[in-house]
Parts: C-alpha cells; sequence; structure tokens
C-alpha cells in the first residue's frame, strides 16, 4: 500500500506564546518541503478532521476537555481551572489554538489508525502529545493523541500492538496509560535525568515496557547499537499487529530542550527498520523545537517511508522555504549552510560508552 499522510493547515499560523519552546514552524515546514520535493501528491494526502468530544473522552475526563474547550473560548482560565487541570501552568499556555489544535491532532492520529485497519503505513506528524493525562495537561501536551490512536486500534479489534517512542523525553503518558496492559507493548528511548524523570531502566510497567535511559551526547553509533541489540529483538520477538513511533524530534544535537546528540540519520534508521516488522505502522512527530531540524527530520522520514531517493542538495523551492524561517535563538542568528540546503545530516559516530552497552545487556525477553 502507498503510504499516507496526515497533516492539517492549523499548524501553520499556530504558536503556543512567543517565547514558548513550541513558537516555531514544525509540521508546516516538514509538509512544505515534502511538497516542495514532489513527495506529497494530493492522493496521498489527508487533513486531519476535528473529533467529537465523545472520542476524546475516550481517554479524556469530560471535565477536562470542557475546560480545554472553554480556556479556547475565553481566553484565559480561573485560578481553579489553572490548579486542576494545569491550564494556563506549567509550560501549558492558553493560546488562541489552545483546543482546536490538539484535538485536530488527535483527530489526525486516530484517523491514521482506522486508516490502518487493514494494514498500510501513516505518518502524521501533528501527533505525538505523550506526555497528555487522562484529567490534565502535561508537558506542552493538552490531549494525548498516541493514547487516542492506540485505543482506536484495540477498538478495532487488535491485541498485540508495540509503541516505540524515541523523543529525547521519556513518554510517561502512554506507559502510564497502559501499565499493565499486555495488548500494547511501550518501548521508549529517551535522555535519561531529564524532565519527566520517569522511564528509568527497571521500569517495567507492570511487564508492559521497556525503558533505555540514555546519557547525554548520545550519538548515532550508541543509538544504532540500543536499537539492534535490544529494541528490534524485542519487537521481532512479539511479532505486532501494529506499530506506532513516536518521532520526536528533540534527540538530534542541535535541540534547545535536550543534550543528546543524534543527526536524523538516527530516525532514518528506526523508520527504515520498523516498517519490515508489523503490517501497519504510524509515524508521528513528537518534540522537537529547532525548526530546520525538526522539519527535516520528519520530511527525510516521509522520504524513507516511501524509498524516496533523498538529494544530496535541496531543490531551491524548498531551500527558500527552509531560508524563510525564523527561529528566535542565537542558532537562528546564523544558520549552518546544511540546514538550509539539504535534508539529510552528517553522520554522527562515536564509541559505544559501557553505559550505552549495559542498557542492552540488562534487557530482558519481552
Amino acid at each position: 500500500m502507498t503510504p499516507l499522510y496526515i497533516g492539517s493547515e492549523i499548524y501553520r499560523n499556530s504558536s503556543y506564546c512567543p517565547k514558548h519552546p513550541l513558537a516555531v514552524p514544525r509540521v508546516s515546514v516538514c509538509t512544505d518541503l515534502c511538497r516542495s520535493l514532489g513527495w506529497l501528491p494530493d492522493a496521498v494526502y489527508r487533513d486531519a478532521p476535528m473529533p467529537e468530544e465523545a472520542a476524546l473522552t475516550r481517554f479524556h475526563d469530560p471535565a477536562y476537555v470542557a475546560a480545554l474547550r472553554q480556556a479556547e473560548a475565553d481566553q484565559a482560565v480561573s485560578d481553579a481551572v489553572r490548579t486542576r487541570f494545569r491550564i494556563g501552568a506549567e509550560g501549558n499556555p492558553v493560546y488562541r489554538e489552545v483546543y482546536r489544535r490538539p484535538a485536530i491532532s488527535a483527530g489526525g492520529v486516530m484517523l491514521a489508525a482506522r486508516l490502518t485497519a487493514d494494514g498500510g503505513i501513516v505518518h502524521c506528524p501533528g501527533g505525538g502529545t505523550h506526555h497528555g493525562r487522562p484529567d490534565r495537561a502535561s508537558g506542552f501536551c493538552f490531549l494525548n493523541d498516541p493514547v487516542l490512536g492506540l485505543l482506536t486500534w484495540l477498538d478495532l479489534g487488535l491485541d498485540n500492538i508495540v509503541y516505540l517512542d524515541i523523543d529525547a523525553h521519556h513518554g510517561d503518558g502512554v506507559q502510564d496509560a497502559f501499565h499493565d496492559d499486555p495488548r500494547v507493548f511501550t518501548i521508549s528511548l529517551h535522555e535519561g535525568a531529564r524532565w519527566p524523570f520517569t522511564g528509568a531502566a527497571d521500569d517495567r510497567a507492570g511487564g508492559a515496557a521497556r525503558n533505555f535511559p540514555l546519557p547525554a551526547g548520545c550519538n548515532d553509533t550508541e543509538f544504532a547499537w540500543v536499537i539492534e541489540h535490544a529494541v528490534l529483538p524485542l519487537i521481532a520477538q512479539r511479532q505486532p499487529q501494529a506499530i506506532m513511533l513516536q518521532a520526536g524530534a528533540d534527540a538530534l544535537e542541535e535541540d534547545p530542550l535536550a543534550k543528546l546528540s543524534l543527526s536524523n540519520n538516527a530516525h532514518r534508521a528506526v523508520a527504515r527498520a520498523v516498517m519490515a516488522l508489523a503490517p501497519r505502522l504510524v509515524v508521528l512527530g513528537g518534540g522537537g523545537y529547532n525548526p530546520w531540524t525538526v522539519g527535516r527530520c520528519w520530511a527525510l522520514i516521509w522520504g524513507t517511508l516511501n524509498d524516496f531517493p533523498i538529494p544530496d542538495r535541496l531543490p531551491p523551492e524548498a531551500e527558500a522555504g527552509l531560508r524563510g524561517l525564523r527561529y528566535d535563538r542565537a542558532a537562528g542568528r546564523n544558520p549552518p549552510q546544511h540546514w538550509l540546503t539539504t535534508l539529510l545530516d552528517p553522520p554522527r559516530v562515536g564509541p559505544v560508552r559501557d553505559v550505552v552497552r549495559q542498557l542492552t545487556e540488562e534487557t530482558p525477553s519481552a
């Protein structure tokens, strides 16, 4: 089956607030790159739909969903709502589309699950909000669209699913949602000793998870070591009916909110490897706070899912789009040329440290 791409124009002009890490464009950069490369014909593009509230309350507390909707209408919250639901607190600001944007992201991921009911591959870079809790916002995430997508697969009758998360931050909300649930096995590779400070190597979530907390500075070679020696064998052993890959781009070296040192070759390799391990694959976005590195990474994943040749240099339209981006951090004032002219990063190879080898040696079977 030809892979499908789910997007939405809501991401193009939506910003959490001027100085928030998510004030940068991400999904729109990916979409525009794919179109400029001729990789995104109308036949494979689907708009993420706005779901009914009943679909969101499959996981989320109705009172919380109602409060989120009201926060968008009022563009403000009371102290009681802020305290109870963490809307307008702890990096979860009230902004113009505070209900519509996460709801459409959730609608896209649930659509991706339905589109793969009989098999196939879907890329939904607007998804990946893996910190959302049933009754509160958390970690920039107002809803948990991966959980809602996984529940959609379960509702369709699947009972052997792998959720693989390579975001720099542990996918705590997804793991906790399926704690003790043998139908969904969660695997997370994330930076250790970083918020939300969960996902220790010995955290098994009642047997339904494996966690690989990576050391700061983790390079492509070390990441590949964990994937090849632990993650892929775990997945192959389970023989899942479906895989959901959360491909957060904040593990890339240039990201401001983490200290891992991956190139986008790491994300490309994971996407390529898991394609052959299940008849259904949904790939999401997630973290990532540098518009150039995020957009290029997610576009590279789409090219990989389709087995498109990766150009040595981007076409002029794509390059012009990247040159037009604004990024209000020091790196944005003088971006390196490869951020503007190429899709594929130079590999970031290095030695495999003992702490990384130990992570794979301690991994039991699934």
